[in-house]
Protein backbone atom coordinates (compact mmCIF):
# COMPACT_ATOMS: atom_id res chain seq x y z
CA UNK A 1 0.00 0.00 0.00
CA UNK A 2 1.36 2.80 -0.88
CA UNK A 3 2.05 5.61 1.86
CA UNK A 4 -0.04 8.96 2.20
CA UNK A 5 1.93 12.26 1.74
CA UNK A 6 0.87 15.36 2.73
CA UNK A 7 1.65 18.68 0.50
CA UNK A 8 1.60 21.76 2.34
CA UNK A 9 1.33 24.99 0.03
CA UNK A 10 0.86 28.56 1.55
CA UNK A 11 -1.46 30.82 0.70
CA UNK A 12 -0.44 34.59 0.43
CA UNK A 13 -0.53 37.08 -1.83
CA UNK A 14 0.04 34.41 -4.53
CA UNK A 15 -3.02 34.83 -7.32
CA UNK A 16 -1.30 35.35 -10.79
CA UNK A 17 1.10 31.91 -10.00
CA UNK A 18 -1.64 29.80 -7.13
CA UNK A 19 -3.53 28.24 -10.29
CA UNK A 20 -0.36 26.77 -11.89
CA UNK A 21 0.96 25.16 -8.90
CA UNK A 22 -2.36 23.71 -7.98
CA UNK A 23 -2.90 22.56 -11.24
CA UNK A 24 0.83 21.05 -11.08
CA UNK A 25 0.10 18.74 -8.17
CA UNK A 26 -3.46 17.58 -9.10
CA UNK A 27 -1.62 16.13 -11.89
CA UNK A 28 0.58 14.35 -9.35
CA UNK A 29 0.88 10.46 -11.46
CA UNK A 30 1.14 9.15 -7.34
CA UNK A 31 -2.42 9.36 -6.12
CA UNK A 32 -2.33 8.67 -1.90
CA UNK A 33 -1.81 12.45 -1.84
CA UNK A 34 -3.39 15.03 0.60
CA UNK A 35 -2.95 18.70 -0.05
CA UNK A 36 -2.96 21.42 3.30
CA UNK A 37 -3.62 24.91 1.67
CA UNK A 38 -2.95 27.47 4.39
CA UNK A 39 -4.35 30.63 4.36
CA UNK A 40 -1.66 33.07 5.87
CA UNK A 41 -4.66 35.97 5.54
CA UNK A 42 -3.96 36.77 2.44
CA UNK A 43 -5.35 40.11 1.07
CA UNK A 44 -6.17 39.47 -2.39
CA UNK A 45 -8.33 36.92 -4.17
CA UNK A 46 -6.02 33.73 -4.39
CA UNK A 47 -8.64 31.84 -0.86
CA UNK A 48 -11.24 32.05 -3.82
CA UNK A 49 -9.04 30.98 -6.16
CA UNK A 50 -8.22 28.02 -4.50
CA UNK A 51 -11.83 27.41 -3.26
CA UNK A 52 -12.72 27.69 -6.85
CA UNK A 53 -10.54 25.27 -7.98
CA UNK A 54 -11.53 22.75 -5.57
CA UNK A 55 -14.88 22.37 -6.14
CA UNK A 56 -14.28 22.68 -10.42
CA UNK A 57 -11.83 19.56 -9.69
CA UNK A 58 -14.07 18.20 -6.81
CA UNK A 59 -11.11 17.14 -4.69
CA UNK A 60 -12.11 15.40 -1.52
CA UNK A 61 -8.45 15.24 0.08
CA UNK A 62 -7.96 19.12 -0.29
CA UNK A 63 -8.35 21.11 2.57
CA UNK A 64 -8.00 24.98 3.60
CA UNK A 65 -6.41 25.94 6.68
CA UNK A 66 -7.23 29.96 7.89
CA UNK A 67 -4.70 31.10 10.08
CA UNK A 68 -6.19 33.58 13.05
CA UNK A 69 -3.36 36.36 11.93
CA UNK A 70 -0.64 36.41 8.77
CA UNK A 71 2.07 35.15 10.76
CA UNK A 72 4.86 34.39 7.75
CA UNK A 73 5.98 31.48 6.10
CA UNK A 74 7.49 30.01 9.23
CA UNK A 75 4.50 29.53 11.16
CA UNK A 76 2.68 28.30 8.24
CA UNK A 77 5.23 25.24 6.96
CA UNK A 78 4.77 24.18 11.14
CA UNK A 79 0.91 24.29 10.47
CA UNK A 80 1.83 22.48 7.71
CA UNK A 81 3.77 19.42 9.76
CA UNK A 82 0.98 19.91 12.57
CA UNK A 83 -1.43 18.78 10.58
CA UNK A 84 -0.06 16.54 8.07
CA UNK A 85 -1.88 13.22 8.69
CA UNK A 86 0.42 11.63 5.75
CA UNK A 87 3.93 9.70 6.77
CA UNK A 88 5.53 12.03 4.48
CA UNK A 89 5.09 15.81 4.28
CA UNK A 90 6.32 18.19 0.67
CA UNK A 91 6.32 21.36 0.76
CA UNK A 92 5.89 23.98 -2.45
CA UNK A 93 5.93 27.61 -2.77
CA UNK A 94 2.37 28.80 -3.99
CA UNK A 95 4.20 30.55 -7.33
CA UNK A 96 6.06 27.95 -8.52
CA UNK A 97 5.10 24.01 -9.83
CA UNK A 98 6.50 20.42 -9.47
CA UNK A 99 6.79 17.66 -12.18
CA UNK A 100 4.05 15.11 -12.71
CA UNK A 101 6.19 12.34 -11.28
CA UNK A 102 7.91 14.65 -8.39
CA UNK A 103 6.15 12.65 -5.78
CA UNK A 104 6.22 9.39 -6.98
CA UNK A 105 10.14 9.65 -7.53
CA UNK A 106 10.38 11.11 -4.38
CA UNK A 107 8.59 8.33 -2.61
CA UNK A 108 10.05 5.31 -4.48
CA UNK A 109 13.84 6.70 -3.25
CA UNK A 110 12.45 7.20 0.48
CA UNK A 111 10.46 3.75 0.37
CA UNK A 112 13.42 1.92 -1.19
CA UNK A 113 16.32 3.19 1.53
CA UNK A 114 14.23 4.24 4.35
CA UNK A 115 15.91 8.05 4.08
CA UNK A 116 13.89 10.29 6.54
CA UNK A 117 14.83 13.24 4.13
CA UNK A 118 14.86 12.84 0.34
CA UNK A 119 15.38 15.55 -2.14
CA UNK A 120 15.57 16.53 -5.54
CA UNK A 121 17.13 18.91 -7.98
CA UNK A 122 15.05 22.16 -9.03
CA UNK A 123 15.04 24.36 -11.76
CA UNK A 124 14.99 28.67 -11.76
CA UNK A 125 13.01 29.87 -14.65
CA UNK A 126 13.41 33.48 -14.83
CA UNK A 127 9.57 34.79 -16.07
CA UNK A 128 10.78 37.87 -17.61
CA UNK A 129 13.67 36.12 -20.01
CA UNK A 130 12.16 32.90 -19.98
CA UNK A 131 15.84 31.16 -19.64
CA UNK A 132 16.10 28.21 -17.39
CA UNK A 133 18.70 27.04 -15.17
CA UNK A 134 20.05 24.94 -12.62
CA UNK A 135 20.77 27.58 -10.07
CA UNK A 136 20.79 25.80 -7.25
CA UNK A 137 22.65 22.54 -7.32
CA UNK A 138 22.73 19.66 -5.90
CA UNK A 139 26.43 18.96 -6.23
CA UNK A 140 26.61 15.43 -4.07
CA UNK A 141 27.73 12.57 -6.22
CA UNK A 142 25.95 10.24 -3.57
CA UNK A 143 22.36 9.05 -4.16
CA UNK A 144 22.23 8.28 -0.35
CA UNK A 145 24.14 8.94 2.46
CA UNK A 146 23.91 7.08 5.31
CA UNK A 147 25.13 8.14 8.98
CA UNK A 148 24.79 11.69 10.47
CA UNK A 149 28.47 12.68 10.07
CA UNK A 150 28.50 11.43 6.63
CA UNK A 151 25.40 13.62 6.04
CA UNK A 152 26.80 16.86 7.87
CA UNK A 153 30.17 16.74 5.98
CA UNK A 154 28.28 16.80 2.77
CA UNK A 155 26.20 20.19 3.94
CA UNK A 156 29.23 21.59 5.16
CA UNK A 157 31.16 20.85 1.96
CA UNK A 158 28.07 23.14 -0.26
CA UNK A 159 27.27 19.36 -1.75
CA UNK A 160 23.70 19.17 -0.45
CA UNK A 161 21.03 21.95 -0.43
CA UNK A 162 19.27 24.20 2.00
CA UNK A 163 15.58 25.33 0.20
CA UNK A 164 12.87 23.96 2.37
CA UNK A 165 10.71 22.84 -1.10
CA UNK A 166 11.13 19.67 -3.21
CA UNK A 167 12.00 17.60 -0.29
CA UNK A 168 9.80 14.48 0.97
CA UNK A 169 10.53 14.71 4.80
CA UNK A 170 9.53 11.88 7.13
CA UNK A 171 6.91 13.66 9.59
CA UNK A 172 7.49 11.69 12.42
CA UNK A 173 11.31 12.30 12.49
CA UNK A 174 10.25 16.07 12.08
CA UNK A 175 8.07 16.02 15.32
CA UNK A 176 10.03 13.85 17.46
CA UNK A 177 13.53 15.85 17.34
CA UNK A 178 11.01 19.18 17.30
CA UNK A 179 12.75 20.36 14.04
CA UNK A 180 10.62 22.91 13.52
CA UNK A 181 11.18 26.30 11.50
CA UNK A 182 11.64 30.00 13.51
CA UNK A 183 9.06 32.57 12.99
CA UNK A 184 9.74 36.17 11.95
CA UNK A 185 12.34 35.61 10.20
CA UNK A 186 13.91 35.84 6.62
CA UNK A 187 15.89 32.92 4.85
CA UNK A 188 13.96 30.57 7.58
CA UNK A 189 14.82 27.97 5.13
CA UNK A 190 19.14 28.03 6.11
CA UNK A 191 18.29 28.00 9.72
CA UNK A 192 15.95 25.13 9.70
CA UNK A 193 18.14 22.79 7.16
CA UNK A 194 21.17 23.26 9.35
CA UNK A 195 19.10 21.87 12.41
CA UNK A 196 17.93 18.63 10.05
CA UNK A 197 21.08 18.26 8.76
CA UNK A 198 22.90 17.98 12.54
CA UNK A 199 19.68 15.59 13.21
CA UNK A 200 19.62 13.65 9.85
CA UNK A 201 20.95 9.92 9.94
CA UNK A 202 19.67 8.68 6.13
CA UNK A 203 18.60 10.75 3.09
CA UNK A 204 18.17 10.33 -0.38
CA UNK A 205 19.08 12.30 -3.10
CA UNK A 206 17.74 12.73 -6.95
CA UNK A 207 19.48 14.51 -9.56
CA UNK A 208 16.68 14.98 -11.64
CA UNK A 209 14.65 17.86 -11.84
CA UNK A 210 11.10 17.76 -10.60
CA UNK A 211 10.67 21.25 -9.02
CA UNK A 212 10.61 24.62 -11.45
CA UNK A 213 11.36 27.97 -8.98
CA UNK A 214 9.91 31.08 -10.70
CA UNK A 215 12.03 34.04 -10.67
CA UNK A 216 9.64 37.64 -10.90
CA UNK A 217 9.72 41.19 -9.29
CA UNK A 218 7.53 39.79 -6.35
CA UNK A 219 9.49 37.09 -5.11
CA UNK A 220 11.32 37.39 -2.05
CA UNK A 221 14.69 37.42 -3.38
CA UNK A 222 14.53 40.29 -5.16
CA UNK A 223 12.74 42.04 -1.90
CA UNK A 224 15.85 42.69 0.96
CA UNK A 225 15.68 45.15 3.48
CA UNK A 226 17.67 45.73 6.78
CA UNK A 227 15.39 43.12 8.65
CA UNK A 228 16.99 40.86 6.36
CA UNK A 229 20.71 41.26 6.98
CA UNK A 230 19.72 41.24 10.59
CA UNK A 231 17.97 37.99 10.20
CA UNK A 232 21.15 36.56 8.93
CA UNK A 233 22.81 37.83 12.55
CA UNK A 234 20.13 35.73 13.80
CA UNK A 235 20.67 32.66 12.08
CA UNK A 236 24.36 32.85 12.54
CA UNK A 237 23.76 33.35 16.24
CA UNK A 238 21.96 29.88 16.25
CA UNK A 239 25.00 28.38 14.36
CA UNK A 240 27.36 30.18 16.64
CA UNK A 241 25.38 28.65 19.80
CA UNK A 242 25.46 25.14 18.55
CA UNK A 243 28.99 25.05 17.38
CA UNK A 244 29.59 25.78 21.65
CA UNK A 245 27.47 23.01 22.39
CA UNK A 246 28.14 20.69 20.29
CA UNK A 247 30.88 17.79 22.35
CA UNK A 248 31.95 16.04 19.33
CA UNK A 249 35.34 17.41 18.20
CA UNK A 250 35.17 16.22 14.41
CA UNK A 251 31.64 17.57 14.18
CA UNK A 252 32.63 20.86 15.96
CA UNK A 253 35.55 21.57 13.11
CA UNK A 254 32.30 20.80 10.10
CA UNK A 255 30.19 23.20 11.85
CA UNK A 256 32.84 25.12 11.81
CA UNK A 257 33.54 25.26 8.19
CA UNK A 258 29.82 25.62 7.50
CA UNK A 259 29.94 28.86 9.24
CA UNK A 260 33.14 30.45 7.94
CA UNK A 261 31.55 29.98 4.62
CA UNK A 262 27.59 30.99 5.58
CA UNK A 263 29.31 34.24 6.72
CA UNK A 264 31.09 34.87 3.58
CA UNK A 265 27.93 34.19 1.36
CA UNK A 266 25.69 36.03 3.41
CA UNK A 267 28.26 39.17 3.57
CA UNK A 268 28.28 38.86 -0.43
CA UNK A 269 24.36 39.09 -0.40
CA UNK A 270 24.03 41.47 1.99
CA UNK A 271 26.29 43.69 -0.56
CA UNK A 272 24.34 42.48 -3.81
CA UNK A 273 21.15 43.45 -2.25
CA UNK A 274 21.85 46.88 -1.19
CA UNK A 275 25.43 47.87 -2.05
CA UNK A 276 25.27 49.90 1.71
CA UNK A 277 28.80 50.29 3.34
CA UNK A 278 27.01 51.17 6.72
CA UNK A 279 24.71 47.90 6.70
CA UNK A 280 27.90 46.14 5.54
CA UNK A 281 30.23 46.75 7.85
CA UNK A 282 27.85 46.19 10.79
CA UNK A 283 26.93 43.07 9.73
CA UNK A 284 30.79 42.19 9.57
CA UNK A 285 31.39 43.82 12.99
CA UNK A 286 28.89 41.49 14.57
CA UNK A 287 29.89 38.44 12.30
CA UNK A 288 33.39 38.64 13.93
CA UNK A 289 31.73 38.84 17.51
CA UNK A 290 31.24 35.07 16.82
CA UNK A 291 33.22 31.98 16.53
CA UNK A 292 35.76 31.71 13.98
CA UNK A 293 38.96 29.85 13.39
CA UNK A 294 41.69 29.38 15.89
CA UNK A 295 45.64 30.19 14.65
CA UNK A 296 45.81 26.69 15.21
CA UNK A 297 42.97 26.18 13.02
CA UNK A 298 45.17 27.52 10.28
CA UNK A 299 47.79 24.73 11.01
CA UNK A 300 45.66 21.61 10.68
CA UNK A 301 44.55 20.10 7.66
CA UNK A 302 40.97 19.56 8.77
CA UNK A 303 40.25 22.78 7.14
CA UNK A 304 40.64 23.56 3.54
CA UNK A 305 42.74 26.20 1.79
CA UNK A 306 39.54 27.98 0.71
CA UNK A 307 37.71 27.80 4.52
CA UNK A 308 40.68 29.56 5.98
CA UNK A 309 40.97 31.96 3.16
CA UNK A 310 37.21 32.80 3.85
CA UNK A 311 38.17 32.75 7.35
CA UNK A 312 40.92 35.03 7.29
CA UNK A 313 38.81 38.04 4.89
CA UNK A 314 36.26 37.51 7.28
CA UNK A 315 38.26 38.77 10.49
CA UNK A 316 40.53 41.53 9.47
CA UNK A 317 39.78 45.30 10.87
CA UNK A 318 36.23 46.06 9.54
CA UNK A 319 37.56 48.94 7.64
CA UNK A 320 40.33 46.83 5.80
CA UNK A 321 37.90 43.96 5.41
CA UNK A 322 35.36 46.11 3.53
CA UNK A 323 38.11 47.56 0.93
CA UNK A 324 39.19 43.79 0.46
CA UNK A 325 36.11 42.30 -0.21
CA UNK A 326 35.19 45.65 -2.55
CA UNK A 327 38.71 44.23 -4.27
CA UNK A 328 37.68 40.88 -4.39
CA UNK A 329 34.22 41.28 -5.40
CA UNK A 330 35.09 43.40 -8.13
CA UNK A 331 37.71 41.22 -9.95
Amino acid sequence: MNPLVTISIPIYKCADFLEACLDSVRLQTYSTIEVILINDQTPDNSVQIAEDFIKKHQLEDWRIIHLAKNSGLSVVRNKGIDTALGKYVFFIDSDDTITYDCISTLVEIAEKTGAEMTISQLECHQLQTGVKSLCIKINSNERFIEGNKNIFKAFANSELVTYGVNKLLLVNFIKENEIYFVPDIFAEDELWSFMMYMRLTKIGINKKVTYTYFLHQKSIIHNRSKKTFDDWLTIAKYVNNAFKEEKDLEKKKLILSYFTHYKNLTLTMNWKAQKSPVHWKESYSEYKKLSSLRFVDYLSPDFTISVKKEDFFNTLPTALGFQFFQWRYNR
